[in-house]
């Protein structure tokens, strides 16, 4: 619930048209859905600028169609992440409009004014591997849909470290950069060295036994050398995607004009 909202609501109840229980009720309806199996969050846009997102893992097609359309209805995007293959067909009958993508495994249906929103920042999503391109394309999905303009570049891991190299021009720019890799986890300190932005590394669960699903390019990461390198967790291309888009929106708004 908006100023505006509350203004209105707070005039109806001091000229008496409107009892406070009722108003109460209004409150709580504006911020919090109550589907039974879901509070669904209605006012995580205004606390922190971007709607609540589902995690679509556990939840069976019907739930996440549920809060999938109350987002809409209360004029919200909507992301979903994880979606499985049976939720996926289960949405796209529903919502032949929204935007999948199967490799992300994400769901996307914008509200009517997102497109009218200016793209703010400048993001550049790295991957290792071809293997970890369902975690990057993640973050892709997601740093668009926070409202940045985003790149991909994909399998430019550190075993052909020339193969990074001929890319330089393309994500040194960049006001955040998000590195998906998994074996030993090492392209993200390697790029930190080579630019002035924050580098989020978000490790993948490829690699053979010794890369324990994941935790060894983790661990990897947190020690990396570059001081300029943060970690998110094993496969959360979500969160990468996320705070690389938060840092490069807030970046260019305070950049001087």
């Amino acid at each position: 619930m908006n100023p505006d909202d509350l203004r209105s609501l707070f005039e109806q109840v001091r000229q008496g048209r409107l009892g406070v229980d009722a108003a109460l009720k209004n409150v709580q309806a504006a911020t919090v859905a109550d589907l039974g199996y879901a509070q669904v969050d209605l006012h995580r846009r205004q606390r922190c600028g971007f709607p609540e997102v589902i995690f679509c893992e556990g939840k069976t097609p019907e739930w996440v169609e549920g809060v999938a359309r109350r987002l809409a209805e209360a004029g919200q995007d909507c992301l979903a992440t994880r979606v499985s293959a049976e939720q996926s067909a289960h949405l796209a009958a529903r919502f032949p409009e929204a935007q999948q993508d199967r490799v992300a495994r994400t769901f996307w249906l914008p509200s009517a004014g997102h497109a009218a929103l200016p793209k703010l920042g400048r993001v550049v999503v790295l991957t290792a591997g071809t293997s970890d391109l369902p975690v990057a394309r993640e973050a892709v999905v997601t740093a668009e849909a926070v409202g940045c303009d985003v790149q991909l570049i994909a399998d430019v891991g550190v075993a052909g470290i020339h193969r990074l190299l001929r890319h330089r021009d393309q994500f040194s720019g960049a006001d955040c950069i998000v590195v998906a890799a998994g074996m030993d986890g090492a392209l993200p300190s390697v790029v930190g060295g080579l630019v002035d932005c924050p580098v989020i590394a978000v490790p993948t669960s490829i690699g053979y036994g010794a890369a324990f699903n994941g935790v060894a390019p983790l661990l990897t990461m947190l020690n990396a050398c570059s001081a300029n390198v943060v970690v998110v967790n094993i496969d959360s291309g979500l969160k990468g995607g996320y705070v690389a888009a938060l840092i490069a929106r807030r970046r260019t708004k305070n950049a001087p004009a």
